[in-house]
């Protein structure tokens, strides 16, 4: 394949590690954005890397992959360049799920017990060893596990050491530089018009993350992959009080909520500046970017019932994002059934960050005819939820 032309449109996370994974292989890869590399969906991000709340079945097995994919793929960055591997600063520090209520701990204890049978580590916590591990957290729980392999990155800065090891090895990057449309010929895309002029290639990689349906409608293959708002608060640099990811039961049901009204659920984690994160919110609003003081103030109050020492300490500021949503809450993985070079990546709503690495791989996997390490079939692009009439693309609208 070398000499096959491949441009990833959008340098995000999610087309970083693409590009980089598809630049190793010693394809030709330009990157194209219309804003700067990471500086939409990537940099409004926690940096989640996460296994504990995915529900046993395609996207936990991504998950999986990606999980031992990280470590490797920072090792490998580190090796060519040092700093750049430091600015992801990767962090295996665990989470820990904690009910408060007794539906919760008995949706925790089946939850559990998928996750176990599908290999996932999780650590049951009494009272004392919650404690331990989490000295602040609520007393008032009823069950808490622990989950080994959860890990966090800095978002933005684990996609610089993505892109700079794609650059590396040899790839392009275009930025300021919007997708008008796209060129075809005999049912094939072989080219994109933007604003800078005509770019060709070989393979098109819609990488956009929750404008993936608005620049599939502009190619002419629409994808059902639709913005979905979160908020997180931050709180002034702070001494050590939390030391894990640390979230409440009803976040898995918030992610797996089809919802259009607000969400929120509890979920806090330190960075190593000593920032505190609290999260999180999901809500369907179009590309509406307005902080909703209500919905910040939701936010907090479920982190206060989590860790009620939060009480009084200082916020420095709060910011939003917008996560690509699918309506079956899977990714879209893969070629396009119904254009032939234009291929997918894209509707990993608030896990694009851990998930980045493995749907890279398992897209160089598919582009060259590779054996995939996980099973790229629940993530076509020709399933019902993604194909099917109802089909949406959101209006921009900032």
């Amino acid at each position: 394949m070398r000499g096959t032309r491949v441009a990833v449109l959008g340098a995000g996370i999610v087309g970083a590690a693409c590009a980089r994974e598809l630049a190793l292989a010693e394809l030709e890869v330009v990157v194209v954005d219309r804003g700067g590399a990471g500086a939409a969906t990537t940099s409004h991000g926690e940096g989640n890397i996460l296994v504990s709340d995915k529900r046993p079945g395609p996207e936990l097995r991504l998950a999986q992959l990606s999980r031992r994919l990280w470590p490797e793929v920072l090792a490998a960055v580190a090796e060519r360049s040092p700093h750049a591997a430091h600015t992801a600063e990767w962090q295996p520090k665990g989470g820990i799920v904690v009910a408060t209520t007794p539906d919760g701990a008995r949706e925790l204890a089946r939850s559990a017990a998928g996750q176990r049978a599908a290999g996932v580590r999780v650590e049951t916590l009494d009272a004392d060893a919650l404690a331990d591990a989490e000295p602040y957290v609520t007393r008032e729980h009823t069950a808490a596990l622990s989950y080994p392999e959860d890990a966090q990155v800095q978002p933005a800065g684990a996609a610089c050491a993505l892109l700079g090891d794609a650059l590396a090895a040899g790839a392009t990057l275009y930025t300021g530089c919007e997708v008008l449309g796209a060129v075809t010929r005999g049912g094939r895309i072989t080219g994109v018009r933007t604003r800078a002029g005509l770019l060709e290639a070989d393979w098109f990689v819609d990488a956009a993350g929750p404008w993936s349906g608005e620049l599939s409608g502009r190619l002419g293959a629409p994808v059902d992959v639709r913005p979905r708002r979160g908020d997180i608060l931050v709180t002034t640099p702070l001494p050590p009080m939390v030391f894990h990811k640390v979230y409440d039961a009803d976040y898995v049901g918030a992610v797996g909520s089809d919802a259009e009204e607000l969400r929120t659920s509890a979920v806090v984690e330190s960075t190593r500046g000593g920032s505190v994160l609290i999260g999180s919110s999901r809500r369907r609003v179009g590309f509406d970017d307005r902080s909703r003081p209500e919905v910040l103030s939701a936010v907090a109050a479920k982190a206060l019932r989590l860790f009620p020492t939060l009480a009084g300490v200082p916020v420095m500021r709060a910011y939003g994002g917008f996560r690509p949503y699918v309506p079956d809450h899977l990714p879209v993985i893969g070629a396009d059934p119904r254009l032939a070079g234009l291929w997918h990546v894209s509707g990993h709503e608030g896990a694009g960050i851990g998930l980045s690495v493995g749907s890279a791989r398992l897209l160089r996997n598919l582009m060259l005819d590779e054996p995939t390490e996980t099973d790229a079939a629940p993530f076509r692009v020709d399933r019902p939820a993604v194909l099917g009439a109802g089909t949406h693309t959101a209006s921009r609208t900032r």
